[in-house]
């Protein structure tokens, strides 16, 4: 083509697309018309060509990036092309488009079936050794200097691969069997039932907020969903183009991502809106858990106007999106997106309330709300019971993620200890996408990693990308390997390696992967880190506390057909809490199917949901007040008193519990036994020896001052049984802050009757507390009177009997088992590890009954992490307890010692790097 031809033709272009526009005006439906029918037109000239010219495509893209009405007419008018004529389009743009945008080189092979435009994905090199963001979608390209609507049109590229199919397989799933007996089974579709072929139309005309309008109504979390979605197994994997599906996700991904950028004041769409709790047109209801089923109903029902409160049980929103889910795969962004539209509709969030102990779910029925739904998640993690399980290195990936993420322990601004990672040898076992996050956290924090799986490569349930992304990143996979046992040093007692059988593939099992069986060669693996990635059984706390809630065998909470509803009245759940380990897609449309439900016909009359609303809304109140230090009181060296503003646990709190306490932002969570409380002025208690840098820094803080969160009663309450006080007595030991312990379990046995007899050790008379007279020890005393017999010691023998609490108990137990004639009942030691399993060793001959309390190393303190590991002797195995669910109170007798009190050392080195850090030595 000539210079002279191709300005003739631009200029003949020009005026068709003048008459276009004119024509497009008047009815857009006679785009093909325009196009196709009328030869005479430049437009149709060029698509009845076999190719379309170099001049042709490139003013055609030149006019698509202008974003104006003409764009789009364009965009519809491509869109509505039958499939040739497509191909032309995107064979030119591969032809001559590709300098500008080498994504384009290729892409006519095999379009549209087998070709497509990825998002952008960084380099293994750029992104193994950070947190940012891997798949950084199709937005990922601005990076490289495209511009926000070049962007819009890569994506629009892909969309013009739909096929737009009228049985919708990507929405509704696909029928796989159907038979005279059986209902038809479908795999595939939306658990949340997004308009999918709606929303890709719409994206194809061009109207991009329309689509994400239609998305969100069905999805609030399309920027969350989409990014952590198994699309594969879900829309994708049922899409027609079977070797390169739509990449759905992507593009529901994309949607709210673009709106961010291209409307920066996201929540200006929610000026204006009332509060419901404001307004008291409906009924409270109540969320228990923030994770994806619980943030999607907040939202779909505060949209409908109902006043909702969320209930998490951590210091942060989000649940397993937050502390489960690294950054590198989902930004923490997009999970405050999401709070933020709650928020911004008048939704209300109360952090470190732990339903089933800050309250039940009678509780909050009780409080006003008229229905509750609960998506609490699935909670303690699974480990193999192999023997070495207990060693010091080897922990679930629940608490090396949480660790990492939720207390961004990999910031050095941050007091939460990490396990030495650089350049040690980390074992992740398991095969799904918690592994994955496990491994390629660990590989950015320095580690060299290998992930340990029983079956092969092909049987691994993790997502195809997550896995490519891992194995790119240099991490190594060995495949048909099952640990036996860990073995660890004598000494340090962390781990050292672990012996692994070398497995097999046998029949398929029930979920219809070949099984593995060991071949009988055994081999040894390196490990300084392991890192138990084997899925989640369920969390006992919400039905512990809950008799009348019917759960199955597996401990999920049952509900009803074709309903999220449970076996109480009024209260539904969904997610991992009715599932077990599931995925977050399914967890938000049992979210969805229940805010469904719940929107049914409100059977309340204007004042009693306005009594309701006013109610909730005191008891909501309760649940925000911010745990202030009321009074701060000096006991003795290093050792604090602090009476804390916390109703909301103080109304719950019963002998023997424990609260997580979080000092400030940047701290570490760790529990403390509850010294003492009052419901009446919303108070609780807490005696702080400062050992380390968190209790050294909490016990700098001041009246006035207020702790990050504290999240409680946790744990079993004390088991008080009642004895005959003429002749029986309780033994209480307590050394140092065992005192403060064991003082709400000694005065519970006093209220119930008993008598008690307490031995209260201390370092000196130097360290005394709670001694005096009008102390709180003296005046139990004289209120109980001879009904409480009171033995203090002292190391050095400046106060009472010299020696240690063992030595009053040794005497007593040598006297027949009595002491002052009565027989030793039961024995509760609160203290130092050591002291408690000197008092165990000291009993168990004799056959008394001994309670020791153990509020070990934790971090959640709710079962999540389970680093409060108890090993513990049952018909002569060992069995792993936490003293978070089990505890803390357990049978000193089948506490393995030795296996238990080295954890204590899990993090000494780090906490002494710490308190050098910050000149607390």
């Amino acid at each position: 083509m000539t210079v002279d031809t191709a300005v003739t033709q631009d200029a003949l272009f020009d005026h068709q697309m003048d008459v276009l526009k004119k024509h497009l005006a008047a009815d857009p439906r006679s785009l093909r018309n325009v196009f196709i029918a009328d030869g005479a037109q430049a437009m149709a000239w060029e698509f009845q060509k076999d190719e379309l010219g170099e001049p042709f495509i490139k003013t055609l893209w030149g006019l698509l990036l202008k974003n104006d009405d003409m764009s789009t007419l364009i965009q519809r008018f491509i869109w509505s092309l039958p499939l040739r004529f497509k191909r032309k389009f995107i064979k030119a743009l591969d032809a001559y488009m590709s300098d500008r945008y080498p994504m384009f080189k290729g892409l006519s092979e095999g379009w549209p079936e087998d070709s497509y435009i990825p998002p952008y994905i960084r380099t293994p090199e750029a992104r193994s050794a950070d947190f940012e963001l891997v798949n950084q979608g199709y937005l990922g390209y601005q990076s490289l200097g495209y511009s926000l609507r070049e962007v819009e049109m890569i994506v629009w590229l892909e969309v013009l691969r739909d096929k737009q199919c009228e049985d919708k397989p990507c929405e509704l799933g696909q029928i796989i069997q159907r038979t005279k007996d059986e209902e038809a089974t479908k795999v595939g579709g939306c658990p949340v039932k997004i308009h999918i072929p709606e929303m890709i139309d719409l994206l194809a005309k061009g109207k991009i907020r329309q689509a994400l309008e239609l998305i969100e109504s069905c999805n609030p979390l399309p920027n969350v969903t989409g990014r952590v979605c198994p699309q594969e197994h879900q829309c994708q994997g049922v899409c027609k183009h079977t070797n390169r599906p739509i990449e759905i996700g992507q593009l529901e991904w994309f949607l709210p991502e673009h709106e961010k950028a291209a409307n920066p004041d996201q929540l200006a769409r929610f000026a204006g809106i009332v509060s419901p709790w404001q307004k008291a047109e409906k009924p409270p209801i109540a969320v228990v858990g923030s994770g994806p089923s619980g943030l999607i109903n907040a939202y779909l029902l505060a949209v409908e106007g109902f006043p909702v409160t969320v209930f998490e049980a951590f210091h942060e929103l989000g649940g397993v999106l937050r502390y489960g889910i690294p950054e590198f795969r989902l930004p923490n962004s997009l999970i405050d997106d999401v709070v933020a539209k709650i928020d911004a509709l008048g939704g209300r969030f109360v952090k470190n309330f732990v339903v089933g102990k800050s309250a039940t779910l009678e509780d909050l029925k009780a409080a006003g709300f008229w229905k509750i739904f609960v998506g609490s998640g699935a909670g303690l993690p699974t480990f193999m019971n192999v023997p070495g399980e207990e060693l010091l290195g080897v922990m679930s990936a629940n608490e090396f993620l949480t660790r990492v993420n939720l207390m961004r322990g990999r910031d050095p601004a941050y007091e939460t200890p990490l396990p030495d990672v650089k350049d040690k040898n980390i074992l992740v076992i398991g095969g799904g996408n918690t592994a994955m996050d496990a491994a390629r956290t660990a590989k950015r924090l320095g580690g060299n990693v290998t992930i340990v799986y029983r079956r092969t490569q092909s049987e691994m349930p993790a997502r195809v990308e997550e896995l490519e992304h891992a194995l790119e990143e240099g991490i190594e996979l060995a495949e048909l390997r099952g640990p036996k046992e860990f073995v660890g040093d004598h000494h340090t007692h962390f781990v050292t390696h672990a012996v692994v059988d070398v497995n097999e593939l046998g029949e398929p099992d029930a979920s219809g992967r070949r099984r593995p069986r060991p071949t009988g060669e055994v081999i040894e693996m390196p490990a300084d880190l392991v890192i138990m990635a084997l899925g989640n059984k369920s969390n006992p706390i919400i039905p512990s506390s809950e008799p009348k809630l019917q759960v199955s065998k597996w401990g999920t909470i049952n509900v009803g057909k074709d309903s999220q509803q449970t076996s109480i009245d009024d209260i539904y759940t969904g997610g991992d809490a009715a599932r077990g380990g599931s995925t977050a897609i399914l967890a938000a449309g049992d979210g969805q199917a229940a805010a469904r439900q719940i929107l049914g016909a409100i059977d309340l009359v204007s004042d009693e949901i306005a009594d309701r609303v006013k109610r909730a809304d005191h008891f909501t109140s309760l649940g925000l007040a911010e745990h202030t230090v009321l009074k701060h009181t000096d006991l003795a060296a290093g050792i604090v008193e602090m009476t804390i503003r916390a109703p909301v646990i103080a109304q719950s709190a019963r002998a023997g519990q424990f609260v997580r306490v979080l000092a400030t932002d940047d701290g570490e969570l760790i529990p403390l036994t509850l010294a003492d409380w009052n419901k009446e002025n919303g108070t609780i208690d807490l005696v702080i020896q400062g050992m380390g840098t968190s209790t050294k820094m909490m016990n700098k803080m001041s009246e006035g001052d207020f702790f990050a969160g504290i999240a409680g009663p946790l744990g079993e309450p004390s088991d008080v049984n009642k004895f005959d006080p003429e002749k029986e007595t309780v033994v209480f030991t307590a050394g140092g802050v065992g005192l403060p312990a064991i003082y709400p379990i000694a005065k519970a046995h006093l209220e119930t009757g008993n008598h008690v007899t307490m031995i209260i050790g201390f370092r000196s008379a130097d360290h005394l507390f709670w001694t005096g007279d009008d102390e709180r020890m003296g005046l139990l005393k004289a209120k109980y009177g001879d009904m409480l017999d009171v033995i203090y010691c002292s190391n050095d023998g400046t106060f009472g009997i010299k020696g240690f609490v063992t030595n009053p108990l040794e005497d007593m137990l040598k006297d027949d088992k009595t002491s002052k004639g009565r027989k030793i009942a039961e024995v509760v030691s609160v203290g130092p590890p050591m002291m408690m399993r000197a008092v165990s060793d000291l009993t168990k001959p004799y056959e008394v009954p001994t309670v020791v309390s153990l509020n070990s190393i934790m971090v959640d303190a709710t079962g999540m992490c389970g680093a409060c590991m108890v090993p513990v002797l049952k018909d002569g195995k060992t069995m792993r307890q936490h003293a978070c669910i089990d505890g803390p109170e357990f049978d000193a007798h089948t506490v393995e010692w030795d296996k238990f009190l080295p954890r204590f050392g899990q993090f000494k080195v780090q906490e002494v790097r710490s308190m050098e850090k910050h000149k607390l030595n």
